[in-house]
């Protein structure tokens, strides 16, 4: 990943814009980045992210960050978002290739790394939420846990999940676990939609896609540092 890393900066200076409000934002490269500190008054702490670079509509970026207090409550969810025209069902979108290369440091890390796509019978619903929400955890650290009971292993992506399903109030929360960290991934986001229809009866054809994020949800842990050296994702 360093590599990786190193070899991108000949072609893309560094921006180091750093967000701390709790939801300040700013658009770059064909992004949203958004240091959302959402559920911050459940415990106390602080964080900033920071964008490092974006090119060819791939971005890097990291967010530092301590949190305490309220064990089992998500703190925030620093992310980059891609910008999209909205107004396309699900039923319609062919792929979406989506990649992501991160890690993290720190100590007592609780917290997840994932995906966060949200989708509604309405394109013009709110961003923040929808009716309903998938997640894609490629890293779980910690003793924490996802919305709902797990339903059991399947396939997507050409990897095996452990999914869980339940409910954040009336939005359905779908959200695919693997098994252990995957740190870098590659694959076709619209295969855990397919898992959603199949086992479970999610109507891809009457809802539209309102966000595609990836970043991490913090819940406590001190001195961390989440580092996205890479993501992704287009829709086609």
């Amino acid at each position: 990943m360093k590599f990786q890393l190193l070899s991108l900066t000949a072609f893309a200076p560094l921006s180091l814009a750093a967000l701390c409000g709790q939801y300040q934002s700013q658009s770059q490269g064909g992004y949203i980045f958004n240091n959302n500190k959402w559920g911050q008054g459940s415990g106390s702490g602080s964080q900033c992210l920071t964008i490092d670079k974006t090119w060819d509509s791939n971005v890097a970026f990291h967010a530092d960050w301590s949190w305490s207090g309220g064990t089992n409550n998500v703190k925030s969810y620093p992310n980059a978002g891609l910008e999209f025209s909205r107004g396309k069902k699900v039923s319609s979108i062919g792929t979406i290739n989506g990649g992501a290369d991160w890690d993290y440091s720190g100590s007592n890390i609780r917290a997840n790394v994932a995906y966060d796509i949200f989708t509604s019978a309405d394109p013009n619903h709110v961003t923040s939420s929808g009716d309903y929400e998938l997640m894609i955890w490629l890293g779980k650290l910690g003793d924490i846990y996802p919305i709902g009971n797990s339903i059991g292993r399947v396939k997507a992506a050409n990897r095996e999940w452990d999914l869980h399903v339940g409910y954040n109030g009336a939005m359905k929360v779908f959200s695919f676990v693997a098994p252990s960290p995957v740190t870098r991934f590659d694959g076709n986001i619209m295969d855990f939609f397919y898992v959603m229809r199949d086992m479970q009866g999610y109507p891809m054809d009457k809802q539209y896609l309102l966000t595609l994020q990836f970043g991490t949800e913090p819940f406590t842990g001190s001195n961390a540092k989440f580092s996205c050296w890479y993501f992704g994702a287009k829709i086609k």
